[in-house]
């Protein structure tokens, strides 16, 4: 089974990810992570580093064509990232998409990097406005449309041990159709 978690910055979804992975027995795979990495490579900040991506679109399809090969040759695992849902394609099993408001997610944000609430919250929206800028230019895909998604959720709703209880009890109860049940994202430039 493949599972996509997508959602913007302080949604929730590395730490819903990886417990829903360790709750059913998948892998795990952040995108968020192998992009921090990469920032870190270059002494950046995760933001300084998506306004740098603006100006040179390989270092995105570089992750992204990294993140599609995972998600279409592997099983038995959760891919999360911005973009997970797209990537995957007619692969993935199940989408998720998390999002809470903006002023949750900052605050998620600053206590997990020791940062005033109003930086992060700024952060966020520039990175958030950089990132929908590259998706739509780079892909054609409108990262707002959530129509590709099985399920989507507001995280701020639910502590995050409930929240973890609701994604199992949503997989658990999923059924299966053969191929020709699934379609294929119309309209999406997969040339990562």
């Amino acid at each position: 089974m493949l599972i996509t978690v997508s959602g913007p910055p302080g949604s929730g979804k590395s730490t819903n990810a990886a417990g829903l992975a360790d709750r059913l027995g998948l892998d795990h795979v952040s995108g968020g992570d192998i992009f921090r990495e990469m920032a870190a490579e270059r002494d950046m900040t995760p933001v300084e580093f998506n306004e740098f991506a603006e100006n040179d679109p390989q270092f995105d399809r570089n992750l992204d064509r990294r993140l599609h090969e995972i998600a279409t040759t592997s099983d038995d695992l959760v891919l999360e990232s911005r973009l997970a849902g797209w990537l995957a394609g007619d692969h993935a099993d199940f989408r998720f998409w998390f999002d809470a408001p903006v002023s949750v997610r900052a605050e998620r944000i600053a206590e997990r990097e020791s940062k005033p609430v109003d930086r992060a919250k700024a952060e966020t929206e520039r990175r958030e406005a950089s990132e929908r800028k590259r998706y739509l230019e780079y892909y054609d895909i409108d990262i707002d449309d959530l129509s590709i998604y099985d399920a989507a959720y507001n995280t701020a709703r639910w502590s995050p041990g409930r929240f973890l209880d609701v994604l199992v009890a949503t997989v658990e109860a999923y059924e299966p159709v053969d191929d020709e049940g699934k379609a294929p994202i119309e309209g999406v430039n997969y040339d990562f």
